[in-house]
């Protein structure tokens, strides 16, 4: 059966399981990172350099990796710039700005970057089944997010299907599992989880925009901006403007 919203607890007797963490150094994925911690796991954060507009999130993934004392954390590098499709690997595409909340996930933006978890979950399990690790944390968000179609927990069931299938450990009775523990909170619940965990805001990063301090103005923060906000809580990462 796919689990995608948690985890279940480990029990005392289990040896201390083995995780790869899909880490990009934003908020979410640095929450899952803690819960995978907070879960028992031994962690090993994985992130992508692809040659993304906003390679920023780098710096905070090190930081976040660091912050939380993985086993290991690997960057993985190749260039999607080849072909573009996006906004965040096509500098030639603009970055929707000042986008009304509620519109966000009426279609899928030009953010959207092509099969992209696809890729990442792919990396994700090869590492996993290298290492004999029995846990992929990931930390898709199927409520308040732009639109993405690889952040539902319907494509988050076929690609366990796919673990299944597609590994050795899968085709001997030992599936590799999908962890999903954010696709069903909305992102003031992200962030309370988050505070509870002891993630460190500050060194986050979430914007898409790849400047030095926050644009304030792309999806990616004015979602993070508006959860902050209705929590009655500021957002410690600097902006260029707060919107």
């Amino acid at each position: 059966m796919t689990q995608q919203s948690t985890s279940q607890p480990i029990p005392a007797q289990s040896p201390q399981p083995k995780a790869v963490v899909l880490l990009s150094g934003g908020l979410d994925s640095s929450t899952v990172l803690y819960q995978a911690k907070a879960d028992g796991c031994d962690c090993y954060a994985l992130s992508f350099d692809y040659q993304q507009r906003h390679r920023r999130e780098l710096q905070a993934a090190v930081a976040i990796a660091q912050a939380a004392g993985v086993v290991a954390h690997q960057v993985v590098r190749f260039d999607l710039t080849q072909w573009g499709g996006s906004a965040l690997t096509d500098n030639q595409l603009d970055l929707p700005s000042d986008r009304p909340l509620d519109g966000m996930a009426t279609e899928i933006p030009i953010t959207y970057v092509p099969a992209r978890n696809t890729i990442f979950l792919s990396f994700a399990l090869a590492y996993a089944e290298a290492i004999d690790a029995q846990r992929v944390y990931i930390g898709v968000n199927a409520l308040d997010y732009s639109g993405y179609p690889d952040c539902r927990p319907d494509y988050l069931a076929a690609m366990q299907s796919v673990f299944q299938l597609g590994t050795r450990q899968g085709r001997e009775g030992q599936p590799i599992e999908i962890v999903a523990p954010l696709v069903e909170l909305r992102k003031t619940d992200i962030i309370q989880l988050g505070d509870r965990l002891g993630v460190p805001w500050a060194e986050t990063w979430s914007c898409y925009a790849g400047g030095d301090r926050s644009c304030g103005r792309c999806d990616s923060c004015r979602l993070r901006l508006a959860a902050f906000a209705e929590l009655g809580l500021t957002d410690p990462v600097p902006y260029e403007t707060r919107g």
